[in-house]
């Protein structure tokens, strides 16, 4: 498969998962199936892959940073990267792509710099005191304000491209 991002000719839209722990990948199938768009599920295995095929499977080498750099170096201005990631979503947000957590919160550039504050501060605090930070679980609201916010990315690129996204 032809890597995306870089060399694409016109508006393509695609969608990027860091999938590995992604509570949304049902969600993230349906919306891209009702618009014909192409989605990148990346993970170091251990995901089922669809036999959807707008979903495509993308198995890295096992290590820290793998699916990141793979997401990273093959998104384009105009995708959408799907992460809980705040390094690869500041990564993504570099190269011109829509970014959302998979609670739906958008990582834009005006607040990945506190997110990367707050995500060190938290790792801090963890070093420092030995205990681990609290993450709220996900919820049904999570899930709905995720369909939302992707459909509202989705939206806003076409409207910016003139309803020219070329589907997969």
């Amino acid at each position: 498969m032809p890597p995306a991002g870089g060399g694409r000719r016109g508006p393509i839209l695609e969608i990027f998962v860091d999938a590995d722990a992604c509570p949304v990948k049902p969600e993230i199938e349906r919306v891209a199936t009702r618009h014909g768009l192409a989605a990148h599920i990346v993970s170091n295995g251990g995901i089922m892959p669809s036999p959807n095929p707008l979903l495509r499977s993308v198995f890295v080498a096992a290590g820290a940073d793998a699916a990141d750099d793979w997401i990273a170096e093959n998104i384009g201005e105009g995708d959408i990267a799907i992460t809980a990631d705040i390094p690869l979503a500041a990564r993504c947000l570099k190269k011109g792509a829509i970014v959302l957590s998979p609670a739906g919160r958008p990582f834009t550039e005006q607040s990945i710099g506190m997110a990367l504050g707050m995500r060190d501060l938290n790792r801090h605090l963890r070093e420092a005191t030995g205990k681990q930070t609290f993450n709220a679980g996900f919820t049904k609201q999570d899930r709905s304000q995720f369909l939302n916010a992707l459909e509202n990315a989705i939206q806003a690129i076409k409207k910016r491209s003139g309803g020219a996204v070329n589907p997969a």
